[in-house]
């Protein structure tokens, strides 16, 4: 059995965990720090007018919603020697770290900043998709069963923190005040510096921690085509219940980092980098520790009481946002109001894989194939329709308050209740109907036994089978 494969009698280890894990550090580091600074550079340092950046975005949605699905799926069908997902791995890990870079140097021309704004996203997320998509999808494979996997995603999510913190802190290193234009290339600094963190985070994951097991690469060409994959996908009713809760999460988690350097600047009237990042790196060191938190729940109620729980938490964690002010609470306010935003933040990021690994292994009962890459496909579009959800959210706030163009010298009262809203309202009202949505989640604690005792007499089955050959 090759290195690159798992034997039968491999499950979970700390030492394969942790090499793992890397590759979830340099994925977190290199697209939160998107998700962060992206808004603010093109509005107000690049000054775009908001509704020509959701425009973009628009564009970039309608690109993942061929994209995305399409390399989950192929990634499902392809069976090499060197294994289905890594090959994909290893050709997309330096072409991303090149376009983390390009991301912050456009034209001087506003038109052709749009264009190229429109370019370099479209590159970036395509291949992010082919590397974030293979790499996630060998977890459950990796780690076959819930005890396993609950152990490697906390690890996996202690990692994802260390590479928010690095998302969210390292900018201000570089980029004093972010909204400055004077420190437009301590963006392009940031951008070499996270290159150059991804490439080291994703050489040890494919040299170490990246495994497959080979009954599920030598089954792959008999899975189903891409729109039979689709349709599979799609009716899954445990898969449809949670992309409606994992669409309101990514909407939030992607709101809250994207909005901070403004609601932090023109709402707290912090206007050093360092405080501002150190804000959002308080919430996600927090979120490390409640993470054991949710693991434990989830062991005692299972996976859809406790994904409920977390964005009930989430909501009461955002409510301080309403009134936070230089005098009412200060920055140490603001500091305790986004450590105690951790505990929210911290289900956000660890419910998603569990519950994804075991909608693939009740589909497995039902096609007979791993189809992690079809899953993980459909909700990388989902994340990316958060992201169209969140722009254009911010375009209809930022329209009706008369903010469309970034003024920084004609803040009015209009544009901090809109800051507000979309640090509490906006976010409360996602998280409800993703409560709503998980709560029909068909897959109850009480059922996952009999699912994984079926899954394990056809693994059980498969390699019978490749020993047959």
């Amino acid at each position: 059995m090759s290195k690159k494969h798992l034997s039968e009698d491999e499950g979970y280890s700390l030492k394969r965990a942790i090499a793992f894990s890397f590759g979830q550090f340099g994925d977190i580091s290199a697209y939160q720090f998107f998700t962060f600074l992206i808004f603010t550079f093109y509005y107000s340092i690049q000054k775009l007018d908001v509704n020509w950046i959701t425009i973009a975005f628009i564009f970039w949605a309608l690109w993942n919603g061929i994209n995305d699905p399409l390399l989950g799926i192929v990634s499902d069908r392809t069976s090499t020697k060197w294994g289905k997902r890594r090959p994909y791995v290893i050709a997309s890990f330096i072409p991303f770290a090149v376009i983390i870079v390009l991301l912050w140097t456009p034209p001087a021309n506003n038109l052709l900043a749009f264009v190229y704004f429109i370019i370099i996203i479209m590159l970036f997320d395509t291949i992010y998709t082919m590397f974030s998509i293979n790499a996630t999808s060998s977890f459950p494979v990796m780690f076959p069963d819930l005890d396993s996997r609950a152990k490697a995603n906390i690890t996996r999510q202690i990692f994802s923190v260390l590479g928010l913190i690095v998302a969210f802190i390292l900018p201000s290193f570089f980029i004093k005040d972010y909204t400055n234009p004077a420190y437009e290339q301590g963006y392009v600094m940031t951008g070499i510096v996270i290159a150059i963190i991804f490439t080291i985070s994703a050489i040890i994951f494919i040299l170490f921690g990246l495994k497959e097991r080979e009954e599920f690469i030598v089954e792959a060409k008999s899975g189903p085509n891409f729109f039979e994959s689709i349709k599979h996908t799609l009716k899954n009713k445990a898969f449809q219940s949670y992309t409606i809760a994992a669409l309101a999460n990514w909407y939030v988690f992607g709101m809250l980092p994207t909005i901070v350097p403004l609601y932090g600047k023109f709402v707290l009237g912090i206007p050093e980098g360092f405080q501002l990042s150190l804000l959002l790196g308080v919430a996600f060191i927090s979120a490390a520790f409640f993470n054991f938190l949710w693991r434990f729940i989830t062991i005692k109620i299972g996976l859809r009481k406790g994904f409920m729980y977390s964005m009930v938490v989430f909501i009461l964690g955002l409510i301080p946002f309403t009134f936070l002010s230089p005098e009412i609470g200060g920055y140490i306010g603001a500091l305790i109001s986004f450590m105690l935003l951790g505990a929210g933040l911290a289900g956000s990021l660890y419910f998603r894989d569990p519950i994804v690994s075991t909608i693939a292994d009740y589909d497995e009962l039902e096609t007979g194939v791993r189809r992690e890459g079809g899953f993980y496909g459909v909700n990388a579009l989902v994340i990316r329709l958060s992201t169209i959800f969140i722009f254009l959210t911010i375009s209809l706030v930022f329209n009706s308050t008369g903010w469309t163009v970034f003024e920084p010298e004609s803040v009015t009262f209009e544009i901090i209740i809109g800051l507000r809203l979309l640090m509490f309202l906006f976010p409360s009202i996602a998280l409800i109907i993703g409560i709503l949505s998980i709560s029909r989640f068909p897959i109850r604690q009480e059922t996952y036994q009999e699912i994984k005792d079926r899954v394990d007499i056809l693994h059980q089955q498969k390699r019978d089978k490749l020993k047959d050959r």
